[in-house]
């Protein structure tokens, strides 16, 4: 009983120093992996780079000692980040302290619904997610990250657009106007450095090895070149009045924020008093608010995305101050630095005394050392409710991902896997690590990969992956800070290269083409409403519905006779001649409200189109399952095959159908002696009878019937 709520207690039985030994060695191993991917995934949920360390500290360690899975490695994966960064866009800015807060909540969220999920042993709600649809989306949601990723390659910024394919042909567009080449030379190496060892030696820690190399270039070659200037340094009366206008429109847009909730709060005080004319002027009022933010957001879209078009010169002055020229117009007899200058504008206002200029590559910058502050997330019903369909959906599609890699390693070691526990231990990671900063995370199959290579035994490896993540929350924070962001992008994109499986397209439509149709729609639906990632996962669940909708209201009833071999077949499907006095009918699938009319409809259409039939024989081994309606359309289907003066024979009833029909007394109804226990008997005993003064003359069930009567 203890082991099954501390399932870590069963880690120690025959445990020993060779296993710790190998604990050890896997845990920092992980960590090597964990640490410059985490980041990496933290800015790909929109999220500043460190928080993927907090979201790496307390998670591994949780999930391990509450999960089922002694290898799982768990912490920030690529399409739980992106899914996080889809969902809290519409609400705040990212990076902003108002999406962080989003973040932490929906981390809540997400851990607290799956942990209900594992208490209440729903394990089996993930199934709602068919391998069609998550293939789909997987591959779909492959592309997207990877592509997200081209800005930071290129070193160009850009707004993003309401669709994700727009803004990436603004990124196309800007990187075609300007791209940093030192930016795009240090992804092009920690490309060529991960993929050389890749191919060299697999066990080498790739990602760290590329991860150190450029960060060290970037040090030491000043990869990274900003000034803090005045706008007077600026030498362009252009560039001066648009850095004005836009800050008008900054000011202009908060200034509506504030009007708006004011209004909200005019609003919900008229909901609740019941003044209804109050309520629509304040509907009135916030329509018009919202107007006018949707305009002064596109000007200030227009005066961004100018300012950032615009680059610079810079020339040194004796004092050691650069003035900034536009390029092309440094003024005679002075001397450009060589570099080439942009002002940083993002969507805060821009502070005239002390401007942003870039004269070099991002880079990750200050990391706080120390641990997160521990707090539960403010809980604000609004925002739960806003925030609750993304956090359903990013805990069944993280389960999924982190269950799909646990039983792939348990196939490999023989491990003993509970999906309910693993929900438990998912969603108490979830939940705790949101109260230390964390956002989203799931189990992660390249780490568990490497977990599992270099040989865990069990979950302790988490635990000592966490110690790793906390000494260097303490004390390596600053060897981070010249680590070029052009290289946590080639990280991700490295990453999610395994995450495109096409073959799953083929090997869907192959399995039924229905499949492959959603698994395609899935595929496109999700990447044409990117970033609205839920609606193509949404489009992908209700086909896949109303495919099973479908064939469970025509299940297959097929016709059967005998074949070449001496066996029952389709005789449609393969062409077969069929009796005219005996038809043998099989239906597949439960009889229930949805296809009980179906029945009905096929069995009198036979009775029309076989004007000589005196037997029908009701195949039943398909019908695992009747309710009152199915009954109900059982009992008319035995009334009107009989006033028709043919005779009908049931066979092949399971136990629980048996139960149903005794219960109604439809078995005194049939008759005991036209219940047979296989369709054999049921064929043999009927055959004779069938074919009394009948004119058929070749029978081709007949042969059937002699050789089974005589076995």
């Amino acid at each position: 009983m203890l082991t099954r709520i501390f399932p870590f207690l069963g880690w120690f039985k025959k445990y020993n120093s060779a296993a710790l030994r190998a604990d050890v060695l896997s845990g920092l191993t992980v960590a090597l992996v964990l640490i410059p991917q985490s980041m990496a995934y933290a800015q790909l949920a929109g999220m500043p780079a460190y928080y993927g360390l907090y979201a790496s500290l307390l998670p591994p360690m949780v999930a391990a000692l509450f999960g089922s899975s002694r290898q799982l490695a768990t912490g920030p994966v690529a399409v739980v980040s992106l899914m996080t960064a889809a969902s809290l866009e519409p609400l705040a800015t990212a990076g902003s302290p108002g999406f962080i807060a989003y973040a932490l909540l929906l981390a809540l969220l997400v851990g607290g619904f799956q942990f209900l999920l594992g208490v209440l042993r729903l394990g089996l709600v993930v199934n709602f997610l068919s391998h069609p649809v998550v293939n789909g989306f997987t591959n779909a949601a492959a592309i997207i990250i990877a592509s997200s990723q081209l800005s930071k390659m290129f070193g160009v910024y850009v707004d993003k657009a309401e669709l994700h394919f727009e803004t990436i042909m603004r990124v196309v567009t800007s990187a075609i106007h300007y791209t940093h080449l030192p930016t795009l030379g240090m992804g092009v190496l920690a490309f060529a450095i991960m993929m050389g060892l890749k191919k060299v030696n697999p066990k080498i820690p790739n990602v760290l090895c590329a991860v150190v190399i450029t960060t060290v270039i970037s040090w030491a070659t000043g990869f990274n070149h900003d000034a803090m200037v005045d706008i007077s340094a600026i030498q362009d009366k252009k560039a001066q009045t648009l850095i004005a206008d836009f800050n008008e429109t900054v000011t202009g847009i908060d200034q509506l924020a504030t009007k708006r909730t004011g209004i909200s709060e005019i609003e919900d005080e008229a909901k609740a008093s019941k003044n209804v004319i109050g309520y629509y002027d304040a509907e009135h009022d916030l329509s018009v608010v919202a107007y006018e933010a949707k305009l002064l957001k596109h000007k200030s879209h227009i005066y961004r995305e100018t300012l950032r078009n615009m680059l610079f010169n810079g020339v040194e002055q004796a004092d050691g101050t650069i003035l900034f020229y536009l390029q092309d117009a440094v003024p005679a007899g002075m001397t450009a630095d060589g570099r080439t200058w942009r002002i940083k504008v993002g969507n805060k206002l821009l502070k005239t005394e002390s401007l942003k200029m870039m004269g070099g590559g991002a880079v990750v910058g200050n990391v706080p050392s120390g641990f997160p502050e521990v707090s539960i997330p403010e809980l604000d019903i609004k925002v739960i409710l806003k925030l609750l369909p993304f956090a359903i959906i990013i805990s069944l599609l993280g389960f999924m991902e982190a269950i799909s890699i646990a039983k792939a390693m348990a196939a490999k070691t023989g491990q003993r896997l509970d999906p309910n526990q693993e929900l438990i231990g998912q969603g108490l990671a979830n939940m705790l690590g949101a109260c230390t900063s964390s956002y989203p995370a799931s189990g992660s199959f390249s780490r568990s990969a490497v977990n599992l290579q270099s040989g865990a035994v069990t979950g302790l490896s988490s635990v000592f992956t966490t110690v790793v993540v906390a000494i260097t929350l303490l004390f390596f924070t600053p060897l981070l800070y010249n680590l070029p962001q052009a290289v946590l992008a080639a990280v991700i994109m490295m990453a999610v290269i395994g995450l495109i499986n096409a073959s799953g397209f083929l090997h869907a439509w192959k399995a039924q083409k229905y499949d492959g149709a959603i698994s395609i729609i899935s595929f496109v639906a999700t990447l044409a409403f990117a970033p609205h990632l839920d609606k193509g996962i949404i489009i992908g669940v209700a086909l896949s519905l109303c495919v099973f909708l479908y064939k469970s209201m025509r299940p297959r009833v097929v016709a059967l006779t005998k074949s070449d071999d001496d066996i029952l077949r389709d005789a449609s499907l393969h062409g077969l001649r069929e009796c005219d006095h005996m038809a043998v009918v099989r239906f597949d699938g439960p009889l229930f409200f949805a296809n009980a009319s179906f029945l009905e409809e096929q069995i009198s259409r036979r009775l029309r189109e076989k004007k000589n039939l005196k037997q029908l024989i009701l195949v039943c081994n398909g019908i695992n399952d009747i309710d009152a309606s199915g009954e109900e359309a059982l009992s008319l289907v035995v009334e009107t095959v009989r006033s028709a003066g043919v005779d009908i024979s049931l066979s092949g009833l399971n136990e629980a159908v048996l139960a149903v029909i005794k219960r109604t007394h439809l078995y005194e109804k049939i008759g005991k002696q036209n219940i047979y226990s296989n369709t054999e008997e049921a064929l043999c005993q009927t055959h004779d009878k069938a074919h009394r003064d009948g004119t058929e003359l070749d029978c081709p069930l007949s042969t059937y019937c002699r050789i089974h009567s005589n076995s």
